[in-house]
C-alpha cells in the first residue's frame, strides 16, 4: 500500500455497524485463529449501540477507505478509561494506523479527565501496546473463550 501521508480519524455512526463488525472479524482472523475460535469470539466483537449513540466509536480512514475501528470509553469517577475495541483491517496493518488510533484514544481520554487507560488485549497484540507505552497490569479470563487468559495493560495519562 506504500507510505501513508494522511490518516483520518473520525466518529463512526450506527450505519457502519456491519462493515465495522466485518473488519473486526477479519482483523482477529488474520492472526491464524480457526473458524471455531472466530465463531466464539464474534459476539464479543460486536460494537454496542450505546457506544455509537454516545460517540465512543471512531474509525480510521485512508483516502476515504475504512482502515480501522476503535472504541474509547469515558473515564469513571476514579479517572480510569478503557480502550474497549481496536482493530486494523489486515491490508492496512503495519502502516501506522493502529499507532494513530491509540494516540487518538489516549488524547481523547486525557481530554476527558482520565488518569489511566486500560485495554484487555489479545495476547498477540500485547507487544504492540507495550511498544506504545502500555504496561502489563494483570491477566483476566476471556469472556469468549473458556480457559483463555488475556493480558490487561494500562497507560498512565494525565489531564
Amino acid at each position: 500500500m506504500g507510505a501513508l501521508t494522511r490518516i483520518e480519524i473520525v466518529l463512526a455512526d450506527h450505519a457502519m455497524e456491519a462493515a465495522l463488525h466485518a473488519l473486526s472479524l477479519r482483523s482477529k482472523a488474520h492472526w491464524g485463529y480457526d473458524a471455531e475460535f472466530i465463531a466464539l469470539a464474534a459476539p464479543h466483537l460486536t460494537l454496542r449501540p450505546e457506544w455509537y449513540a454516545s460517540g465512543r466509536v471512531f474509525v480510521a480512514r485512508i483516502d476515504g477507505r475504512l482502515a480501522g475501528v476503535g472504541v474509547i470509553l469515558p473515564p469513571d469517577a476514579d479517572g480510569r478509561a478503557e480502550l474497549a475495541h481496536l482493530f486494523v483491517d489486515p491490508p492496512w496493518m503495519a502502516q501506522g494506523i493502529g499507532r494513530a488510533m491509540v494516540a487518538h484514544a489516549l488524547a481523547r481520554a486525557r481530554a476527558e479527565g482520565a488518569r489511566q487507560v486500560s485495554v484487555v488485549s489479545d495476547p498477540g497484540a500485547r507487544p504492540f501496546y507495550e511498544r506504545l507505552g502500555a504496561r502489563f497490569l494483570r491477566e483476566e479470563a476471556s469472556e469468549a473463550i473458556p480457559g483463555r487468559m488475556l493480558p490487561v495493560l494500562v497507560w498512565k495519562v494525565s489531564p
